[in-house]
């Protein structure tokens, strides 16, 4: 009989332990040590350690405890035992501590589908790695305390309650930083095509490509109904492993409501393929706007509704398309389920709405990985646009009136609106969004591996953290 997973909604911060931990361990003196001997070694004996070593290692320690397990990676946590299977392993986030000293974080799913981040401490040599230490980081993205740095540049942890917007992921006014966008090509057979989005200025942000590095025959797209900047690559077998690495100055403004043009803002109350004119959607965003005066109330309303409705969930079929209907039924999904269950809802009662995707970035670090793609959306009231996050106001309920207005300055786009069509396009049709490079090999569906991350410039004179 399987045992029940703790389904509790925790606190959590918004760092992930990898950011804290190389801070702490990176600052201390470790010892090159002979771990059979458990003796002092030099250093120049300690073989050299890369990031795929701490993936093969916490692989196989987690494919020989769900050996052990019955096929469940079985933990202990809080009066409970979890019984988890492995989802991904966050790529950005390896790191080599030091000799010997490792960290991973991944992402586990339990038997009744609820969803844990999980951090590992590791130790040993390639093919020799051992878990010193575990602990559950997040369950359904929901960490369970912040980190904060001290002026010795240590971290502690700090209660989530009383914590400062920085802590909890927003930095407001401006940010500036340094932002590479890589993706690794997989094994091609044939012939293969891909489409890119490419970062563009606009009133919020400030975009200067530094370098491009591509392989195979590249142009630029433009895709037109919204303006998008695509890299466009033509490829063969000999591009198999090559990574295409895209470098980024970003200069970003804090977005709050701004003045728009009502007949532009009609266009986005059109149904797309994935976020339809649907008759259960238009009765769920009737029922929840009922009683309110304008636009702006109706939106705060199914704003709170979509809180009440959905739980931050990447498991099962279905979710991370951005899939209105989806989320709609199965309560669950990432951002962009989140944000297309609101546009929805929103077009439903005559309120124009819109999607954004790219990326946030990190607030309580300077430098390190980034964990993949995020995405938020805009609504139309008296004469303005208004942001909202809502999957994030999900994550800190103290936040969440924040989100209602506001997108803070530690993003930046990517790409805008969905359905997109570029000349030439993909077999498949129009792009849902545009975030992760579309890949097709013969015509087929095909995924990169995908790595971002940034840089902040030194403040006040101070080396940024190095991770």
């Amino acid at each position: 009989m399987n045992a029940p997973c703790d389904s509790d909604k925790p606190l959590r911060p918004t760092a992930s332990l990898l950011a804290m931990f190389v801070l702490v361990l990176g600052a201390l003196h470790v010892p090159c040590t002979d771990t059979q001997a458990n003796t002092e070694a030099p250093c120049d004996t300690v073989p050299n350690v890369v990031t795929d070593d701490i993936k093969a290692g916490i692989e196989k320690h987690i494919a020989d405890r769900v050996r052990l397990g019955n096929g469940f990676y079985r933990m202990p946590f809080g009066d409970k035992e979890l019984q988890l299977k492995l989802v991904r392993v966050h790529i950005e986030y390896l790191s080599n501590l030091g000799p010997r000293r490792h960290f991973a974080c991944v992402d586990m799913v339990c038997a009744d589908g609820e969803f844990y981040d999980v951090d590992f401490f590791l130790a040993g040599d390639p093919g020799a790695m051992t878990v010193t230490e575990t602990t559950v980081h997040k369950l359904n993205g929901r960490p369970f305390y912040l980190w904060k740095q001290n002026a010795d540049q240590t971290w502690v942890r700090a209660p989530v309650e009383g914590a400062s917007q920085q802590l909890l992921g927003v930095l407001t006014n401006r940010d500036a930083f340094e932002f590479r966008y890589q993706a690794t090509l997989p094994t091609i057979t044939g012939l293969a095509r891909a489409w890119i989005p490419v970062a563009r200025s606009d009133d919020f942000q400030k975009v200067q490509v530094k370098a491009i590095r591509a392989t195979g025959r590249h142009r630029m797209l433009e895709e037109r109904a919204y303006g998008n900047p695509v890299l466009f690559l033509e490829l063969g077998p000999e591009d198999s492993g090559k990574t295409i690495d895209i470098l980024y100055d970003v200069e970003r403004l804090e977005k709050a409501a701004y003045a728009g043009n009502p007949e532009e803002a009609a266009k986005y109350l059109k149904a797309e393929k994935l976020v339809p004119d649907n008759v259960q959607v238009k009765a769920i965003a009737t029922e929840a706007v009922a009683g309110t005066q304008d636009n702006l109330m109706r939106a705060r309303a199914l704003y709170d509704r979509v809180l009440d409705d959905m739980r931050y969930k990447k498991t099962g079929e279905g979710w991370g398309q951005g899939d209105a209907m989806h989320a709609c039924n199965a309560r669950s999904g990432n951002c962009t389920d989140y944000h297309a269950y609101f546009i929805a809802l929103a077009r439903a009662v005559g309120i124009p709405a819109r999607f954004a995707i790219g990326a946030a970035i990190a607030s309580e670090r300077d430098q390190g990985g980034v964990d993949g793609y995020h995405c938020w959306a805009e609504f139309y009231a008296g004469g303005k646009w208004w942001p909202v996050d809502i999957s994030e106001a999900d994550k800190f309920s103290a936040l969440s009136t924040y989100y209602f207005g506001h997108h803070s300055a530690n993003r930046v786009e990517l790409s805008r609106g969905r359905d997109l069509v570029v000349e030439p396009g993909p077999a498949s049709g129009p792009i849902n969004f545009l975030a992760y490079p579309v890949i097709e090999i013969e015509g087929k569906p095909a995924k990169a591996q995908i790595l971002f991350s940034f840089k902040r410039p030194p403040r006040n004179g101070q080396r940024t953290t190095n991770l």
